[in-house]
This record gives structure tokens, C-alpha cells and sequence, in this order.
């Protein structure tokens, strides 16, 4: 029989339970065995959820309180040495240290670098290895998750990131030292650990690969040859494969010559792999198909995903192919049936995490000869009903992208042109400094604004509330002296929702919530169709605190490529045709905050770089569509206007021409936690226009010391040259508090003052 499985589900609980008690137990207001028993009731939960769904293949070990490689990093013991983690298992205060970091009880350690896994907006956490690198096994996680489902009379199947992707997801800071070195000393303690399992009545593991998706040279090739035939020589237990997030192509050979029981496939990202894979599976082997969409919000069309399974039980038979989504559904939002704020027409469209399970199941039913027929004809006429609606299409819109021409992409003049008029109009000093534009959502602020959405505060009272918010931010910022100041964006809920909201084509969920990074969770806006902007959605917040300074203010959007990438994007258009649609709305802002006054204008695009595809053949193709859609953006101002533009947590060697052809007046970027190692790319390219480097890392509690910034600043400055050089945290203060942001933006802008001092007396002498 055609059998269903799930790869993994939302850990973060349908209403953030987990997000509220994990933020809890790290302010002090509960203990760790009550975050534990929290995190237990939860897990409880989900697997009888999807036991009630009728998911025959439950996971285990998908549940993290941060980060699924940070958990492997515990598991194996690769804590670095300024965590003086001895022997024994890694616990919670070591864990979120980590994680965060830690300023306390003695301790001041920094957290490990952070970054995008894969394409999507979760982050995880950067193993970092050296020679000296020693594993153990050190958290029996996986083991006590497996043994607590199995209590409540659930056989799951655990969920274990592979040893290969593990070790390529790592970097070393140590010149020449491959990482794939260190695999014969951490495969033991991967054995070690499926023994564990093994004992406790385990017969299945997932182990996850998403690297062999990649482009893979030859030693990493041979690294996963190497790493299966020894796992499968020291285990009974049957290992399943999982890819996803695009097609194996040529690793599909490699991938079904490995020793394990089945693998898996994204026919979502990458459906043309189907055909290949029927031919390359082993007599031995189970095929997974990932027909669901783990990644995006829309109905599952039964019809068209059963004849995929249909064409690979003629070929392989029944009892050897398995249904499920297309990757874990840690991207998906909980529960649709929570929904009380979207309309019935588009909630009829739509599938969350809870959902997509039911779909799942149907899927493999119908494949097995149980086709519930009222069912599929729900499905088709929903389908329907979508592709027919009238909301979708706005011929003005499609007209307006298809007419652009190369002046829409064009400032009027190069930057050596535009840079010379900015700074005689600007009149900033050497090594300026600015922030990346939110600060701390406080408590009041969110209550407020619950207040305002509720009908508890006018319209009138909540705009001066944030009126006075906004004031107190500039008055905050001028004390610091802190040069190119920003509003604080306390009338906004989120970069990418507060813009949503107010454009057309745009539809917002009430409990829409997936896990970013950490306790960190977004509710994607959902884009249903054409995009367009009825009116402007930021000018008075700029033009009020322009009035309260006579500093420069920073007029604050988000780019086009990001309002995509942190969407739910509608898959019936190609996601270009989409992103030039956003991207001429917000010229429209960009042009009516400079009439309005603003002569800094800063367009986010912290996606730019998540959303590269997986396989560098295939980079150009979105790379010319991206860079034009952030052109257009910017390309309806004067040359006195000076774009500024923000990327977090990329890597930008494989992509700087790109970043070059942007062609923003300045770009702010994190290097706090990598020691302006991300700078080397712009250096070796030989970056013209100028740079904002992180030297204050605010995904982390702790306050960086001023000395640690300064020295950040002489690391920049053996590289780029003053006139290049801002100064800036690495990214919005939004999820700090002001009793961390004062001290680290006071250090901040002293140490800027220190620095440029010393340039100063240099040319003096």
C-alpha cells in the first residue's frame, strides 16, 4: 500500500506557545523545567495531530528550542572553546549561549554566526570547525524525543541532519582547512547515536541532506559515499534519505547509490526530477514523493499530485512509494481552521501545516485505491474558483510592467557623479553613523497598537501615542549624537506586513506564524494577485519626524525582492512578474518621500541574496530580474537623493557583481559576527560606492563593548578607505530592549568618534 509520511512539523505551537515560553524562561520569569514541560505538551500534541490525520511515517527530533543544527551541534559536542563547555552534555544556558550569546554570571561570550538555510527566511546557526575539532556524543535529544512519543503509543520515525550537510554547512577560520576532513572523526558518534535509537526500539531514521541539491565537488561527492556505507555497516535500522528544495539532477545517481531504504524528493521545487529518479531507484529502494508544498499556503491540487504518485506506483508498485510534502513543514503556519480574519473566498484557496497533512493523506489513500471522492471534487472546484476569481487580475498593473523601458532602471547619473553632489548636500562628517532603522518594540508599543486593532484606542489617541514614541526616539538618537537619524518605525508591525497591508493584491492571516530564527516568528503576507499602491503608506511618519529634527532623517522601505522572499507568494504567474509589480509600487513611495523632503532613502533588500537559486546555473536568470526590480525602485529620483540599501546574514563573494549593479549609493551590511570577514567580497571586488559594515550585533542580548567595535572599525579600515566607511548596528533594533540598545549605540558612536579622531591626527601628522 502507497504509505504517507510527514518530514516535520512547526515546532513554534499555532497561538507561539513555544516563542512565549522560551522568551520567558531567558527573562527570568520561569524556570527551565517548566519551558521543558511546555516544549513536551507541544510535542504531545503535534504527533497526535498528525497520528489523527492518519500519517502512517510521524517524525521525531524535528522539535528544536532554536535551531535544528544547533541541536546537532550540542549532539555531536562541537561547542566551541569560548563556550568552556567541558565534557558531558550540553546544556540549556550552554546551548542558548550559543545561540545568543551571554553576558552574565561572569560570563561574556559572543554568539556564533548566523545565517539563511538554504533559500528560505529561517536561519540557523553556524557550526564553526577547526583541525583541533572533537566530537562526542553530547545530548541525548533525539533518543528522549523518540522514547516520549513512543510512551504515548506513537512509533515515529527520528529526524537526524546528515553528517555531509552538517559538516558543509560549518566554516573554519582557519586559512586552507577543509571541513569534510573532520568526517571520519564524527561518523562514530553518528553510529553511536543510531545505536541509541536502535536499543530503544527505533527502525527508521530520516537523515536529512538538502546539500546534495547543491552543486558538490568531487571530495564531497565521495564524503557521502563514504558517510553512508559506514552509518548503514553500524545500524539496523532502515535510513531514509531527504532532499529538498530543488532537484538531485546530477547527484541522482549518487543519491540512490547511497545504502539506505528510501529517498526522498522535492517535486515541488523540482517536478521534471520525477522521471529521472524512476529510473535510478534501486529494486531495494522506496521512492518519497514531496508532492505537497512544505514552503507555500496554497490548496494542494489533488487531481493534478495523484497522477505524479499514479505514474510511480505503474512503474515501481504500491507498497514501494510514499506521499508527502515536499519538505518539513517547520515553513508552513500551524493550523488554517484558527483563521477567523481572512474572507471565506480566500481561505477556500488556502492550506496551512494541519492541512497540508489531510492533503497528504487523501493523496496517498487515493493512490492506494481509497479515493474519496467528495473530497476530490471539494478540491477541484476550489482550484477552479481561484483560477476564475476576479481579485487576481488588474490589467493597469500588468500594462504598467510589461511597458517599463531601461530609463525606469537608471539613476540620471553614475554614482562618481551622484556621490560628489550627496555630499556637498548631506554635510556629513568622516565615518558617519546611522542605524538600520527600527528601534526596541516595546511592550507599550505592541500594547497600543493590540489597543488600536481592538477599537480600544481612536485613531486620533493611537497617532499621537505613536507621535510621542517617535519623538522620544529622535530625542534619544540627537543625545547620542548619532548623524543620520530614523523614526523608529513604531507604527509598524513588521518590514514586510506593515507594506503589505497597505498595497493591493496583499491578504494577512491572524495566526499565519513560522519560525524565523530563535523565538523570532513572522506571519507572512499572503499575495494573492496583482500589486499595486492605492495611496502612500509612509510618507507622514517621515515627514512628521523630518519636522522634530534638524538632523537628517532616513526615510525607511523594504525592497521588492524582499517583500517576496518573506511572502506567500501566489505560484499561478512566474515570482519576476510578481516582484517588478512590488517594485513599482515602491517607486511610487520613493518619488513621494523625496517631494516630501526626505534626502536619505534607505530600500531594504535583506532577501536578495536568500532567494538565489540552489544551483549557480541557475543564478543569472533571477539575479537580472532582482537587481532590475530594485533598479526601478530607485530609479525615479534626483541624483541629490542618496539610496541606501540593508542585507543581513549573506554571503556575498558569489554574487558582488550583482550587488555592484544595484547600484544603491550605499549598502549596510552584518559583519559584526563574522570580524568583517563578509567584507572581503566587496574588497576583493574592489566595491566603488560605500559601506555601512555592522560593528554591533543585535541578535544577541549582549552589549558589545566599545573597544570591540573600534577595533571592527580598524579591521574595515585596513581594507576600504574612510570616504567609504559607515558606521551601523547589523541590523533594526525591533526584537532588543533599551536597556541593551542605549549602551551598545552610545558605545557605538563614541567609538566612530574615537576612530575618526584618529584619522584626524593621522593626516594632521
Amino acid at each position: 500500500m502507497v504509505r504517507s509520511a510527514n518530514l516535520g512539523f512547526p515546532r513554534v505551537g499555532a497561538f507561539r506557545e513555544l516563542k512565549h515560553a522560551v522568551e520567558a524562561y531567558w527573562k527570568g520569569q520561569s524556570s527551565e523545567a517548566e519551558l521543558q514541560q511546555v516544549a513536551k505538551d507541544l510535542r504531545a500534541a503535534h504527533w497526535k495531530l498528525q497520528q489523527d490525520a492518519g500519517i502512517d511515517v510521524i517524525p521525531s527530533n524535528d522539535f528544536s528550542f532554536y535551531d535544528q543544527v544547533l541541536d546537532m551541534i550540542a549532539t555531536v559536542g562541537a561547542v566551541p572553546e569560548r563556550y568552556n563547555h567541558q565534557a558531558g552534555l550540553v546544556d540549556l544556558t550552554t546551548y542558548f549561549a550559543m545561540a545568543r550569546g551571554r553576558q552574565q554570571d561572569g560570563q561574556d561570550v559572543v554568539a556564533m554566526e548566523m545565517t539563511k538555510w538554504f533559500d528560505t527566511n529561517y536561519h540557523y546557526i553556524v557550526p564553526e570547525f577547526k583541525a583541533s575539532t572533537s566530537f562526542a556524543l553530547s545530548s541525548t535529544k533525539a533518543v528522549d524525543q523518540f522514547k516520549e512519543a513512543k510512551a504515548l503509543g506513537i512509533q515515529t520515525r527520528p529526524v537526524i541532519l546528515g553528517p555531509v550537510t552538517f559538516l558543509l554547512l560549518g566554516k573554519s577560520y582557519e586559512e586552507g582547512f577543509d571541513q569534510l576532513s573532520l568526517l571520519p572523526s564524527l561518523l562514530p558518534v553518528y553510529a553511536e547515536l543510531l545505536k541509541a535509537l536502535e536499543a530503544e526500539g527505533a527502525t527508521d531514521v530520516q537523515i536529512d541532506e538538502p546539500c546534495l541539491v547543491l552543486d558538490l565537488s568531487a571530495d564531497a561527492k565521495a564524503a557521502y559515499q563514504n558517510a553512508f556505507e559506514q552509518l548503514a555497516g553500524h545500524t539496523n535500522l532502515q535510513l531514509h534519505l531527504a532532499t529538498y528544495f530543488d532537484g538531485l539532477r546530477d547527484n541522482a545517481a549518487l543519491a540512490f547509490g547511497l545504502p539506505v531504504a528510501s529517498v526522498h524528493l522535492d517535486l515541488r521545487r523540482a517536478p521534471s526530477q520525477l522521471e529521472a529518479a524512476l529510473n535510478a531507484v534501486k529494486p531495494t529502494q522506496k521512492l518519497s514523493l514531496g508532492v505537497v508544498d512544505g514552503r507555500n499556503i496554497w490548496k494542494n491540487n489533488l487531481n493534478a499530485s495523484l497522477e505524479v504518485v499514479q505514474k510511480a506506483v505503474e512503474k515501481l508498485g504500491s507498497d514501494r512509494v510514499i506521499v508527502a510534502p515536499s519538505c518539513s513543514l517547520l515553513h508552513s503556519p500551524v493550523d488554517l481552521d484558527s483563521e477567523q480574519k481572512l474572507d471565506a473566498e480566500l481561505k477556500g484557496w488556502l492550506s496551512f501545516a494541519k492541512q497540508k497533512l489531510a492533503e497528504v493523506v487523501l493523496i496517498a489513500r487515493a493512490a492506494a485505491g481509497e479515493r474519496d471522492d467528495a473530497a476530490f471534487a471539494a478540491n477541484a472546484e476550489a482550484i477552479r474558483a481561484r483560477e476564475t476569481s476576479p481579485r487576481i487580475h488588474n490589467p493597469a498593473v500588468k500594462e504598467r510592467v510589461s511597458g517599463a523601458v531601461a530609463a525606469d532602471l537608471q539613476r540620471d547619473s553614475a554614482f562618481e557623479k551622484r556621490i560628489t553632489l550627496q555630499k556637498a548636500s548631506l554635510n556629513l562628517p568622516p565615518l558617519p553613523t546611522t542605524t538600520i532603522g527600527s528601534f526596541p518594540q516595546t511592550q507599550e508599543v505592541r500594547a497600543a497598537r493590540a489597543k488600536f486593532k481592538k477599537g480600544e484606542l481612536s485613531r486620533e489617541q493611537y497617532d499621537a501615542f505613536l507621535e510621542e514614541e517617535t519623538t522620544r526616539c529622535i530625542r534619544i538618537q540627537e543625545e547620542m549624537d548619532i548623524d543620520v537619524l530614523v523614526h523608529g518605525e513604531f507604527e509598524r508591525n513588521d518590514m514586510v506586513e506593515y507594506f503589505g497591508e497597505k498595497l493591493e493584491g496583499f491578504a494577512f492571516s491572524q495566526f499565519g506564524w513560522v519560525q524565523s530564527y530563535g523565538s523570532r516568528c513572522v506571519k507572512p503576507p499572503i499575495i494573492f494577485g496583482d500589486v499595486s499602491r492605492p495611496e502612500a503608506m509612509t510618507v507622514r511618519w517621515a515627514e512628521f519626524a523630518q519636522k522634530q529634527t534638524s538632523r537628517l532623517m532616513k526615510g525607511m522601505l523594504t525592497g521588492p525582492v524582499t517583500i517576496l522572499q518573506w511572502s506567500f507568494v501566489r505560484d499561478d504567474q512566474p515570482r519576476s512578474e510578481t516582484c517588478k509589480q512590488i517594485a513599482f509600487a515602491i517607486r511610487d513611495e520613493v518619488v513621494d518621500l523625496e517631494k516630501a523632503g526626505i534626502k536619505v532613502i534607505q530600500i531594504d533588500e535583506a532577501a536578495l541574496r536568500e532567494g538565489l537559486p540552489l544551483r549557480r546555473g541557475d543564478w543569472k536568470q533571477y539575479l537580472d530580474w532582482a537587481v532590475d526590480s530594485f533598479r526601478i525602485t530607485a530609479g525615479g529620483v534626483k541624483d541629490e537623493t542618496q539610496i541606501h540599501t540593508h542585507m543581513c546574514y549573506s554571503e556575498f563573494n558569489d554574487i558582488i557583481e550583482a550587488v555592484a549593479a544595484m547600484d544603491a549609493d550605499v549598502i549596510s551590511i552584518e559583519t559584526s559576527r563574522s570580524a568583517m570577514e563578509l567584507l572581503d567580497a566587496f574588497v576583493a571586488f574592489k566595491y566603488p560606492n560605500e559601506i555601512g559594515p555592522g560593528v554591533y550585533d543585535i541578535h544577541s542580548p549582549r552589549v558589545p563593548k566599545q573597544e570591540e567595535m573600534e577595533s571592527l572599525l580598524h579591521k574595515a579600515l585596513d581594507v576600504l578607505t574612510p570616504e567609504q566607511i559607515w558606521v551601523n548596528p547589523d541590523c533594526g533594533l525591533k526584537t532588543r530592549g533599551w536597556a541593551e540598545v542605549k549602551p551598545a549605540l552610545e558605545g557605538m558612536v563614541k567609538a566612530a568618534k574615537n576612530v575618526r579622531q584618529e584619522l584626524k591626527n593621522r593626516q594632521a601628522a
